[in-house]
């Protein structure tokens, strides 16, 4: 997985209808698109994936609890 951001605090996303889950800090894969972001990761050595509406995605940006990555 190529990392394109960090996680720098608490991420956190729902699954369905259930609980919020956080995403751990470390390493993250955006990809963004037109109403919702992508975020790819790893925890323990299984892949993990979610999307999150752009506006929560832009809002955790903001805040600094996820941090983009230079190119």
């Amino acid at each position: 997985m190529a990392a394109n951001a960090r996680v720098k605090g608490t991420v956190e996303y729902r699954a369905g209808d259930g609980p919020l889950i956080a995403i751990p800090e470390g390493p993250l894969e955006v990809q963004v698109g037109a109403d919702s972001a992508v975020l790819s990761w790893g925890d323990a050595g299984n892949p993990q994936i979610t999307a999150i509406p752009i506006e929560e995605y832009e809002r955790y940006v903001e805040q600094g609890l996820i941090e983009l990555q230079p190119a």
